[in-house]
C-alpha cells in the first residue's frame, strides 16, 4: 500500500532540502552568515542526493537530461560562492523528480487486482472423485467444476452443463451469455445458476486475465521510456552549454588570463541554468491538474497532462462507459389480443425468483405483482411457472420459438436489443426487448467532440448488432465489436501510432487498452479498481460532455505551458551572449533569472481558470453530483 504524500519516504529528502533551505535564508537575513552557509550547504547536499546519482548513470550511458544541467548548473553556482542559488535550483528540482516518481508508482499502483479476479481455489474432478486445489495448479484439460456463482478460475470450453455466465468485467459484455457444451468460458466469468464442467484450454497461471496483466505491465514500461518534454528540450542545450563554458575557459588558459575566463565560464553555465524551466512546466502542470480535479478529472502525472493536450482521437469502451450499465425494458411485441402488461405481469412474476440480471430488468418494468408457483429455472434457457391458472414460459429465443412474432424479433435484435420470449399456455404471446441504454448526456459529448475537430471510436465487447445499434444513437461512425482485451490493445496501438489517443473505459478487460493508449481515461465513477489504476487519467463525474472539457482544458494549459517553455528559454538565449561576452555579470545574471521565474509562476497560474463551458453545463445540472462524484 502507497503512504499518503506527507508519509511517504521518497518525499522526505526533498521536504527536508526545502525546510534547510528555508532555514538557511533566514539565518543569511539574521546576520548569521556561517550558519546560513552550513545550512544551505547541507539542503542542497540532500536535493542533489536525489538526482545527482541518476544524472550522472544516465551520462555512463551516453544520455543527457535535465537532470545533468541542473547537476552542472548548481555545481557552477556553488563554484562562484552561491551556495543558496544552488540550493534553491536542487530543492525545486529534486521536488518535481519526486512528485512524477509518485505519479508514476501510483498509475501503476493496483495492477495486480485484476488477478482478484480468479479464486483462491478450484474443483477438479479426478479419478479418485472430485478433490479442491489451488487455482494456479490447475492444468491445461483439467476439468474443473464451477458451481453457481463462482468465479472461472482459467479459461476452459464448457463440456457438460448448461448456465448463463457474466463475463461484463472480462469482455465487456453488458448482457450475460448463456453457455452450454462447446461454449469457451473466460477465466474470472461469474457463473450463473447452472453448474458447469469446464475444460481448461490454459494452465491456472496463464490465462486471459494473466495477460492482460502483462499486457498492462509492456504498455507501462514503453510509457516509461518516454522522455518529458523538458528532458527533450534539454538534450541540444545540455551539451552546446558545456562545450561552450569549456572553450571559453580554454579560450581563457591561451591568452593567459585563466582566472577571468574560468569565472566567466561559471558565469554562463548559471545563465544558461533551467531555472525557470525546472518550474515552467511544474506549476503549469499542478495549477490545470488541480483545476480540472475540481470538475472530475483527476489526472495522475504532468507526462499524462502534457499528452491530454495533444489528444486528436478519443476511443470508448461501450458497456459502462457510453452505456449506463444497467439492463432495462426497452421494447414490448405482443399478438393480437394479449396486452404489453399481461406479457410484463405474467413475465415479471415468473422472474420474480430468478437470479438471472435479465430477470431483475423484466421484473422493475412489470405494472403489476403476480404471485407464481411451480416455478423452475432452466439454467442457460428460462424459467417455467404458473401465473393465475396459466403454463408461463419464459426465455430466449433459441429456447422458445417466436412463432408469429420471427420478424419482430429480428427487427429487435437489429436494434441491439436482447430478445426475451414470453410463452402462455404453449402458445407465443410476446417478445421483450432488454438493452443496456445510452447515457443521456453520451449523444451530445459527441457532437462536442466532433465540433473540437476530435475523431471518435468505440471499441467493445459486445456483439456488432447491439454495437452498431447504440453506436448509431450516439453519432459514432467507427465501430469495434467482440473486441477482446488483447484486440482492445491492439486497435489502440494502432490508433496511437497515427494519431494521439485518449482510451475511456471503466472495465478489466479495459486495461490493457487504457495503458496503451495516449492517456488512458478510466470512469472513476463507476470503474473497476483495476482500470483506473492503468489509466493515466480518471473521470470521476458522471456527465460525459466533461471530457470534451477536459481535453480542451488540457489544450489551454499546454498552450500555457508552452508559453513558459519559450519564456524559460528566451531568458537563456538572451543571458547566454551577455554572459559570454562578460555584459552581464552573476548578480545580473541571477536577478534576471528571479524576475523570468515570477513571470512563469504567475503565468502558470492562469492554467488554474476553470473551462467558461463548464459554469453552463454546472446550470444545467439540479444538484452538483450530477456533474461530479466525490
Amino acid at each position: 500500500m502507497r503512504p499518503p504524500w506527507w508519509g511517504d519516504p521518497a518525499l522526505l529528502p526533498s521536504a527536508g532540502s526545502g525546510v534547510l533551505l528555508l532555514v538557511g535564508f533566514a539565518a543569511e537575513w539574521s546576520g548569521l552568515d556561517v550558519a546560513a552557509v552550513v545550512l544551505q550547504s547541507v539542503a542542497l547536499l540532500t536535493g542533489a542526493y536525489t538526482f545527482v546519482p541518476g544524472a550522472v548513470r544516465r551520462l555512463a550511458r551516453g544520455r543527457l537530461g535535465v537532470g545533468l544541467l541542473m547537476t552542472v548548473a548548481a555545481a557552477g553556482a556553488v563554484l562562484l560562492g552561491h551556495v543558496g542559488e544552488a540550493a534553491a535550483l536542487a530543492f525545486l528540482f529534486s521536488l518535481a523528480e519526486a512528485l512524477e516518481d509518485r505519479a508514476m508508482d501510483r498509475a501503476k499502483e493496483g495492477l495486480r487486482a485484476l488477478l482478484s479476479l480468479i479464486p483462491e481455489t478450484a474443483r477438479v474432478s479426478r479419478l479418485s472423485g472430485t478433490v479442491t486445489i489451488p487455482a494456479s495448479e490447475v492444468r491445461e484439460l483439467d476439468i474443473v467444476i464451477v458451481g453457481a456463482g463462482e468465479r472461472v478460475p482459467t479459461d476452459g470450453v464448457v463440456v457438460d452443463g448448461r448456465s448463463s455466465i457474466d463475463t461484463s468485467a472480462v469482455t465487456g459484455e453488458s448482457i450475460p451469455v448463456d453457455v452450454g457444451p462447446g461454449t469457451s468460458v473466460p477465466a474470472g466469468a461469474v457463473n450463473g445458476a447452472g453448474t458447469l464442467q469446464l475444460e481448461a484450454t490454459s494452465d491456472g497461471t496463464d490465462n486471459s486475465l494473466t495477460q492482460i496483466v502483462a499486457l498492462v505491465e509492456q504498455a507501462h514500461a514503453r510509457k516509461g521510456e518516454r522522455a518529458r518534454l523538458a528532458d527533450r528540450i534539454a538534450r541540444p542545450l545540455v551539451p552546446v552549454v558545456l562545450i561552450v563554458a569549456a572553450l571559453v575557459a580554454l579560450f581563457g588558459i591561451m591568452v593567459g588570463d585563466p582566472w577571468t575566463w574560468v569565472e566567466r565560464a561559471l558565469v554562463v553555465l548559471v545563465a544558461a541554468s533551467p531555472c525557470a524551466m525546472a518550474i515552467a512546466v511544474p506549476v503549469t502542470v499542478i495549477s490545470a491538474i488541480g483545476a480540472a480535479s475540481k470538475f472530475g478529472v483527476v489526472i495522475k502525472s504532468g507526462a499524462a497532462f502534457e499528452q491530454l493536450g495533444t489528444i486528436r482521437t478519443v476511443a470508448f469502451d461501450k458497456t459502462g462507459t457510453l452505456t449506463r450499465n444497467e439492463p432495462a425494458v426497452v421494447d414490448i411485441r405482443t399478438v393480437d389480443g394479449v396486452s404489453t402488461e399481461d406479457v410484463l405481469s405474467w413475465a415479471g412474476a415468473v422472474e420474480a425468483t430468478s437470479s438471472h440480471p435479465l430477470a431483475a430488468a423484466v421484473t422493475a418494468a412489470a405494472p403489476a405483482t403476480l404471485t407464481a408457483d411451480a416455478v423452475v429455472e432452466e439454467a442457460g434457457r428460462g424459467v417455467v411457472g404458473r401465473v393465475s391458472g396459466r403454463s408461463i414460459r419464459v426465455g430466449n429465443v433459441r429456447w422458445i420459438d417466436p412463432g408469429t412474432l420471427s420478424d419482430a424479433a429480428e427487427d429487435m435484435a437489429a436494434d441491439g436489443e436482447t430478445v426475451v420470449a414470453v410463452e402462455a399456455d404453449g402458445r407465443t404471446v410476446g417478445l421483450i426487448g432488454i438493452r443496456d441504454e445510452l447515457r443521456p448526456d453520451a449523444a451530445e459529448a459527441i457532437q462536442m467532440l466532433h465540433a473540437a475537430g476530435i475523431r471518435t471510436v468505440m471499441l467493445t465487447g459486445d456483439n456488432p448488432r447491439t454495437a452498431a445499434a447504440l453506436a448509431r444513437e450516439a453519432g459514432i461512425d467507427d465501430v469495434r465489436a467482440e473486441q477482446t482485451p488483447p484486440d482492445k490493445a491492439a486497435a489502440i496501438t494502432a490508433l496511437t501510432a497515427s494519431t494521439p489517443t485518449v482510451m475511456v473505459g471503466d472495465g478489466i478487460n479495459d486495461a490493457p487498452a487504457l495503458a496503451s493508449a495516449t492517456v488512458g481515461l478510466a470512469m472513476g465513477a463507476t470503474g473497476s479498481a483495476a482500470a483506473i489504476e492503468s489509466a493515466d487519467a480518471a473521470f470521476t463525474g458522471h456527465d460525459l460532455r466533461l471530457i470534451p472539457l477536459a481535453l480542451t482544458h488540457a489544450r489551454r494549459g499546454r498552450r500555457i505551458m508552452t508559453t513558459n517553455i519559450v519564456l524559460a528559454l528566451a531568458i537563456i538565449i538572451v543571458l547566454f551572449p551577455l554572459a559570454l561576452f562578460g555584459v552581464i555579470g552573476l548578480a545580473g545574471v541571477v536577478l534576471v533569472h528571479e524576475i523570468a521565474e515570477v513571470a512563469v509562476i504567475l503565468n502558470g497560474a492562469r492554467a488554474a481558470r476553470r473551462p467558461a463551458a463548464l459554469r453552463a453545463l454546472r446550470s444545467e445540472a439540479t444538484t452538483p453530483s450530477e456533474l461530479v462524484h466525490t
